[in-house]
């Protein structure tokens, strides 16, 4: 009874090995899509075949946009400006290598938008409410100021730092002496401090 025979041994085997094999290509096509993952901070130069102004200031539509369009490969997108230019989406006819620019969002087809988690920052999150201060502050991607303004003040536990081109021509910082629930919005950057 305790016995295998050879051929009741070989179908287990041959299932344990399709198994592993399955869990590793699984794991190797996460890796791949995490990859591919659209960043902030970067823009992909080069490719253009079109372009258009993006109304609500989203990276997402962007990522949309060249979803739908199957001359696209890769697509970048860039805030509205303070000197009142608007958010803007260029589409590629290649994946155009990445470069560091504060202004834009990139991605390939079939990435999405996926905003950094950088320590306690949170990108493309406004915490609505619990203002006591607010006040104009000079462009930054990351917020530094509005960041460093909150730590200073004692009576501040969160921020949002509104970047220019929505709502307003200039960047806004927002102290807050409450800590609000996060809605996703492209327009800004928030943290908790305390």
């Amino acid at each position: 009874m305790g016995v295998t025979s050879r051929s009741n041994a070989r179908p287990r085997m041959r299932a344990r090995t399709t198994g592993f094999a399955a869990l590793f290509s699984a794991a190797a096509a996460a890796a791949t899509i995490a990859a591919a993952l659209a960043q902030s901070g970067f823009d992909r130069p080069g490719g253009d075949y079109a372009s258009a102004p993006v109304a609500s200031g989203d990276p997402a539509v962007c990522a949309a946009r060249c979803e739908r369009d199957k001359s696209c490969q890769s697509w970048s997108f860039s805030y509205p400006s303070a000197s009142g230019e608007p958010a803007m989406c260029w589409l590629k006819r290649v994946v155009a290598p990445r470069a560091k620019a504060n202004c834009c969002v990139s991605g390939v087809r079939g990435a999405g938008v996926i905003e950094p988690r950088l320590g306690e920052l949170e990108y493309s999150i406004d915490r609505v409410g619990g203002d006591y201060r607010s006040f104009e502050t000079t462009p930054d991607p990351r917020g530094k100021a509005c960041a460093a303004a909150c730590q200073a003040e004692s009576r501040c536990r969160a921020w949002t730092y509104r970047r220019p081109g929505y709502g307003t021509a200039a960047p806004r910082c927002y102290l807050k002496d409450a800590i609000k629930p996060p809605r996703p919005r492209p327009c800004c950057i928030s943290g908790v401090v305390r």
